[in-house]
């Protein structure tokens, strides 16, 4: 994986080797706190890098520098998040291409339908 300039926001995660369809990607790594605690930091942030895995765990990325912290939301995405065992990974939705970036839809997220999209998808909602 590689994090580097998006057209979507800021910066993002790009595979460098093609992937297969419902292949794992990796893990979502990052402090792990309450879900309060999640909720508390998410109303201060516009980026959020927050997963919630239960109704009592989270996890925050925000301070890490590498890794799935900087997946970048689409409204047709090409990966998903499956929780188990406490833990976020990420999968291939479909056949994806050397040098594509990844995204993932994050909705329902934190922004409750008030951040506007930038994903520009052709099946983009506008607001996340």
């Amino acid at each position: 994986m590689e994090v580097k300039p998006s057209r979507i926001e800021g910066q993002g995660l790009f595979t460098k080797i093609p992937l297969r369809a419902r292949q794992k990607i990796g893990e979502f790594t990052g402090e792990r706190i309450t879900q309060r605690e999640g909720r508390k930091r998410a109303k201060l942030q516009k980026c959020i890098a927050i997963v919630e895995i239960n109704h009592k765990l989270a996890i925050d990325a925000t301070n890490e520098t590498s890794g799935f912290r900087f997946i970048n939301h689409s409204c047709s995405p090409n990966t998903f998040i499956r929780i188990i065992r406490e833990r976020a990974e990420f999968y291939a939705l479909h056949s994806i291409n050397a040098g594509t970036e990844l995204t993932v839809d994050c909705c329902p997220s934190h922004h409750n339908g008030t951040l506007p999209c930038t994903c520009q998808s052709l099946h983009c909602r506008r607001f996340i």
